[in-house]
């Protein structure tokens, strides 16, 4: 990576020159697309789904066992590998720019977005959800203002999906003193015969252990209501999954690791998941309390989601150094299918939801025409 010299004078602002651009691991290029692309088909099987992960802003009247469990499946660790990769990237945007443009970077990246946002393209959500409820009779202009009445649950105001900006600028500068301190450390063990926390299948089991505390111990009570300022156990699971995307980047050994147990991982991922989604089946998962099963259950959902996390990435690697045309153009339009496509899952549900057809081909449409029209939406901002 260079002078170890010269990367702290670059992070302290005192080296202006330019670093070289360091090589893409296409391996991560390919997991945020994956992710990405899952949000789509995420939010159109929750137009089909009812359970205790809430309900979706439009549904339909009936639901769906097998996009139920998709759905489970799905959120035991999207928004964890999410947070991995933006730990990654940051660790990547470290090498080639100083702490105050890195902020400067978060804001104008998050921030705006996030504000635009909100004002755009979370009110139509809304609205739909509140026609369905019957709760609106209005037009759209009618009830813009109604929006910001109050914050929910007592008003109308949220961010939607768009609340993983929020998280993740507050995480990203939070975290900027542990990421710096993290790669000074790893600059003064490079030097040393041995790094202890890259040493075996044990360095990511003993990883795990904050992951299922925070299942275990703030799960119960805070279940996941994401508002930022009481939503402590999703923001500590992702602040670590976070700082542990960067850890992976600075110890470059621990990625070593996955290459040596790829088929432990994968295999000790399927087994978990398989445990948890017959819980979920059958009815059998605990109720949520601060009681031992209750808690036992959450830490290995904890560890579970871990599993899948690192098995998705040792699953990757082989393909760090390959690239494609479907990858470079799924690099730039990957935050607008981000920004775009929940808002029109919910529009193309709205219109689709009273037709007479099947639920798999319900599902189908929502999801093909929210990603078209999202690239669409791409195409034609860009090109203005």
């Amino acid at each position: 990576m260079g002078e170890v010299t010269d990367c702290d004078m670059r992070r302290e602002g005192t080296l202006k020159a330019p670093m070289p651009p360091l090589p893409r691991s296409h391996d991560l290029d390919w997991l945020r697309l994956l992710a990405v692309l899952l949000l789509i088909a995420f939010h159109s099987a929750a137009v089909f789904y009812e359970g205790e992960l809430g309900r979706f802003y439009v549904v339909n009247a009936q639901s769906s066992a097998g996009l139920g469990v998709f759905i489970h499946f799905v959120y035991q660790w999207h928004m964890p590998l999410f947070f991995f990769l933006a730990g990654a990237a940051s660790w990547y945007s470290l090498q080639t720019r100083t702490h105050g443009e890195y902020l400067r970077q978060r804001l104008r990246r998050l921030l705006v977005p996030l504000l635009i946002g909100i004002l755009v393209l979370v009110p139509p959500q809304v609205y739909a959800h509140e026609l369905q409820a019957g709760r609106e009779k209005g037009n759209f202009l009618e009830f813009y203002p109604h929006f910001f009445a109050g914050i929910r649950p007592a008003g109308l105001f949220e961010w939607a999906h768009l609340w993983f900006l929020a998280y993740l600028l507050v995480i990203s500068i939070v975290c900027l003193p542990l990421m710096l301190k993290l790669s000074e450390l790893t600059a003064v063990s490079v030097r040393l015969p041995l790094d202890p926390i890259t040493q075996g299948v044990g360095s990511l089991i003993l990883l795990a252990v904050p992951l299922m505390a925070v299942e275990a111990l703030l799960r119960p009570h805070w279940i996941g209501f994401q508002n930022l300022y009481d939503d402590w156990a999703n923001l500590l699971l992702y602040f670590l999954y976070f700082l542990y995307g960067y850890l992976f980047c600075c110890r470059t050994g621990l990625w070593s690791v996955l290459d040596q147990h790829r088929w432990l991982l994968c295999a000790t991922a399927g087994l978990g998941m398989a445990l948890l989604l017959a819980l979920e089946i059958t009815q059998r998962a605990p109720e949520r309390a601060y009681s031992a099963p209750y808690m036992i259950y959450q830490a290995f959902r904890g560890f579970n989601s871990w599993c899948w996390v690192l098995a998705l990435h040792s699953l990757a690697r082989p393909y760090r150094t390959s690239s494609h045309p479907i990858l470079l153009y799924g690099n730039r339009v990957a935050f607008s299918i981000y920004l775009f496509h929940q808002p029109l899952v919910v529009m193309v549900a709205f219109i689709v939801v009273p037709l007479s057809l099947a639920i798999a081909a319900k599902f189908v449409l929502i999801s093909l025409v929210a990603l078209v029209l999202s690239v669409g939406l791409h195409e034609a901002l860009t090109q203005r």
